[in-house]
């Protein structure tokens, strides 16, 4: 029986990564990073698609490497198609396109949010992996994102509760700014707040219906007090940084496990994943495990691997595509935003 070989290639950022999978088992997953960024305090768009220019055909040629696989060899050719930067995702669209046409080999658009929820599915060939049941819930928390989404099959995702204006990635990258860290912020609080004291400062949480997030107030909030203790303290902020740390990000935490937990019993779902870059943070995972035993929950939280932006998630989602055919059309262009069901 002759393999399924997919080659994913993901550029929705900053970026650049390819990834073999050989019947579901994954080969090889290289990211190429663009640490161009960190002086601008955040991505710069055109900066990024110039460097996906520059980085893919590198980057997917040392993926066939590792993998051990010659490029005809391939089943089919998967990519990001959205949501992301246009320009980015424009390089590897194109790119896809090409390899694909000039192999005669299927090509299979991916949704990047949807590749992060599925990331759970990939496999190294080791004895004790094990993924979700559907349905499950699943928490996607990214720079970008905060969703809180149903996943019934790998093709169908509902959006139950998403953030209505900043993600949660977001709130800790632009406070971490005001405090004076590098960019990304979310790290560095993650790292200072193991040293401070989680319930030294209020921060603002609001009240929302539904399963939906806000988290402007929490940063306007934040912003306040460090305007108001600093105008009496000029090192108020230097002096309290873990204490800072620790306050916001139990706060951000607290307001995503409450409307993941209200959701879990409205939908009388045990099953309860997380996944997107948020997922790396260690209060997160802590707050999964404690979750988890407290009520009952069977938990998945992915390996740091597969939290950032990664090639081996889109080819997963192409492989499991490539088993029902779900194949698109070289007419297909990428998108920046996505609708409530992927």
């Amino acid at each position: 029986m002759q393999s399924t070989i997919i080659l994913g290639i993901e550029s929705s950022c900053d970026d650049t990564s390819a990834a073999v999978i050989q019947d579901g088992i994954l080969l090889s997953n290289v990211i190429a990073n663009q640490s161009v960024h960190s002086n601008y305090g955040g991505v710069v768009p055109e900066l990024a698609s110039r460097a996906h220019q520059i980085n893919i055909i590198p980057v997917v040629h040392e993926a066939l490497k590792r993998a051990g696989i010659n490029k005809n060899e391939l089943s089919a050719i998967t990519f990001t198609r959205g949501p992301g930067l246009l320009g980015s995702l424009l390089v590897g669209t194109s790119f896809a396109k090409g390899f694909a046409q000039a192999l005669n080999i299927p090509l299979i658009d991916v949704n990047h949010l949807q590749a992060h929820v599925l990331a759970h599915f990939i496999r190294e060939g080791k004895p004790d992996e094990r993924h979700p049941d559907y349905p499950f819930l699943c928490l996607l928390v990214s720079g970008g994102n905060s969703q809180i989404v149903l996943v019934k099959s790998y093709n169908d995702m509902e959006v139950v509760g998403q953030t209505i204006d900043d993600a949660a990635g977001e709130a800790f990258d632009k406070c971490a700014k005001v405090m004076g860290l590098p960019y990304p912020g979310g790290p560095h609080i993650d790292r200072l707040a193991k040293e401070g004291n989680p319930k030294a400062f209020k921060l603002n949480k609001p009240q929302l219906p539904n399963y939906n997030y806000s988290f402007s107030g929490l940063k306007t909030s934040f912003l306040y007090l460090l305007r108001d203790k600093t105008a009496d303290n000029p090192n108020f902020i230097s002096e309290n940084l873990a204490d800072l740390c620790a306050s916001l990000q139990s706060t951000v935490i607290d307001i995503l496990m409450n409307k993941l937990k209200m959701a879990a019993d409205d939908f009388n779902i045990q099953q309860v994943a997380v996944a997107g870059g948020v997922s790396a943070n260690s209060a997160l995972r802590q707050a999964f495990q404690d979750y988890g035993k407290k009520y009952g929950w069977k938990i998945f939280i992915p390996p740091f691997a597969y939290t950032t932006d990664n090639a081996a998630m889109i080819a997963m989602t192409g492989y499991l595509k490539y088993q029902h055919a779900d194949f698109c059309s070289i007419s297909e262009v990428p998108f920046a935003r996505v609708t409530n069901k992927f």
